[in-house]
């Protein structure tokens, strides 16, 4: 066979679909898997899906690999995410990469592996990372694809990002959607967009997936209050849901959220919602971007809410158990009118969360951005979002425009469009957790994202009293509203005349 455009290592369920996404798109694909069985897998879908006709070509080991793929080669890493990678890197400097080829690491990795990875493998080939957003079917048919490292790197590959990445249509901004093998999109904007150096793509999708989950526990939370609170049945939840995607909240988290709840459950024929576990997992990304927020000081509260929430959900044994003891409030029956009216108060309240659970991943990129050296295009970042990826929404239109209109914007929360959403809808945000608090239906992260934005809008924080604390007991310092910024006075606290110091 002809040497092939680019090669596989892994072809689990996102490496397989993504080499099918290239072969769709004209690439000839070389292929290696540790497990033989999903080599042939593969194999076999290709010829399936395209007459019998093979576009992905089988390889047997890591030289048969390098011997497969043009030079200078590009080879494609979808392996999990930790020791895996820098084993497969090790395997193939033993079989004779060089140092002109590319390796692209396309798992979740953590943003500083990725960081020490370019700089450990330089000489030996250029490490490369593309972020991919989008899960299974977003790698088959067009993914999110958010790529960092050399530029040299990044325009060999460019091509068949763009090819494969999922499109939007310019004029409206919503993804042009065709899960059809053989058949790929090709009109409209590629969501693959260079971000920056190395490092740059992992720690963006890093957000993206915090922002992901804060996105899914704020659609929880009014999916709880209407179930528990409201006595609603998931199918009517369901339909309120796709009313809401028809305006501001069209996005695809709660286009499935409808769907996964009118699913009715084989088995029991109840709706599948109430006989799944309570319990949620998580891969670590949410957590990393929290522990970010943290250490660099920028808050992410309802991101690191949202993480809490699942780790919340994981004690149900003990949270079965204090169900028994622990007191619930009385709840107070609703009429027809009042159900109504926190329908429209949970859309509102679910509306300016989202706003708030953006406005701190953005906030934190460009912090992150400030701290490693990067330059980031927020406008692109929030473009490339539109489609392939699991937070697409009409939503990131609007954020890209902010974007446009003022490239160094210091928080959406001050973009003039949004400043205005929130102001027309923060009274029924605030009513949604009221009521929901009333009824005691815990509302996390509705919480959080209100606290942040009254935390934002306020000149003066309790702060000043909290600094008055550390001075007293640790002779922390502080600074003086009347006086130059930087200047540090203390309080000799333990004495009888508690004089004023200038350190």
């Amino acid at each position: 066979m002809a040497l092939c455009d680019i090669g596989f290592v892994g072809l689990g369920v996102m490496g397989k679909s993504l080499a099918l996404n290239l072969a769709d798109n004209g690439y000839q694909v070389a292929a290696f898997d540790l497990d033989q069985d999903k080599v042939d897998a593969a194999l076999a879908q290709d010829k399936l899906e395209n007459n019998n006709v093979a576009r992905v070509q089988g390889c047997e080991s890591f030289q048969a690999l390098l011997a497969s793929v043009k030079a200078p080669r590009t080879l494609v890493l979808s392996v999990p995410a930790g020791a895996p990678v820098d084993s497969v890197c090790r395997a193939l400097i033993e079989a004779g990469i060089e140092p002109d080829d590319t390796v692209v690491d396309t798992g979740n990795s953590l943003w500083t592996d990725t960081v020490r990875r370019e700089k450990q493998y330089a000489g030996l080939f250029m490490f490369f990372s593309t972020a991919v957003s989008g899960g299974e079917a977003g790698a088959r048919f067009g993914p999110s694809l958010m790529p960092s490292g050399d530029l040299r790197a990044w325009e060999r590959i460019k091509p068949m990002w763009q090819a494969i990445a999922a499109k939007v249509d310019p004029d409206t901004g919503k993804p042009i959607e065709r899960a059809e093998p053989g058949n790929p999109v090709k009109e409209g904007e590629p969501c693959a967009e260079y971000i920056g150096p190395n490092g740059a793509g992992h720690y963006v999708k890093m957000v993206h997936n915090g922002i992901e989950y804060a996105d899914m526990q704020l659609i929880c939370e009014a999916y709880h209050v209407m179930r528990e609170g409201m006595a609603m049945s998931p199918q009517a939840i369901a339909a309120v849901f796709r009313q809401w995607n028809q305006g501001v909240l069209d996005s695809y988290l709660m286009e499935i959220s409808a769907e996964v709840l009118e699913q009715m459950d084989e088995v029991t024929g109840q709706p599948l919602v109430d006989v799944i576990l309570d319990r949620a997992g998580q891969k670590g990304t949410g957590m990393w971007t929290a522990m970010s927020g943290l250490e660099l000081g920028s808050p992410v509260p309802t991101i690191a809410q949202s993480v809490f929430a699942r780790s919340m959900s994981g004690l149900k044994s003990e949270r079965v158990a204090a169900s028994q003891l622990l007191a619930a409030p009385q709840v107070v029956p609703m009429s027809d009118a009042e159900r109504s009216e926190l329908i429209q108060q949970l859309h509102d309240a679910l509306y300016c969360s989202k706003i708030c659970a953006y406005a701190q991943g953005f906030q934190l990129m460009h912090t992150a951005a400030k701290a490693n050296g990067w330059t980031l295009d927020f406008a692109a970042i929030a473009k490339i979002w539109r489609a392939g990826c699991i937070i697409r929404a009409v939503f990131l239109q609007s954020i890209s425009d902010a974007y446009h209109r003022n490239e160094d914007l210091a928080n959406l929360l001050v973009d003039e469009f949004f400043a205005g959403e929130i102001a027309s809808n923060q009274t029924n945000w605030r009513a949604a957790i009221a009521r929901a608090t009333v009824m005691g239906i815990p509302c996390g992260g509705f919480s959080s994202a209100l606290a942040y934005y009254d935390s934002y809008r306020l000149g003066t924080l309790p702060a000043n009293l909290l600094q008055g604390q550390r001075d007293y007991f640790g002779a922390h310092t502080f600074e003086r509203t009347d006086a130059p910024a930087g200047e540090k006075y203390h309080v000799q606290w333990g004495t009888s005349e508690r004089r004023q110091l200038k350190m």
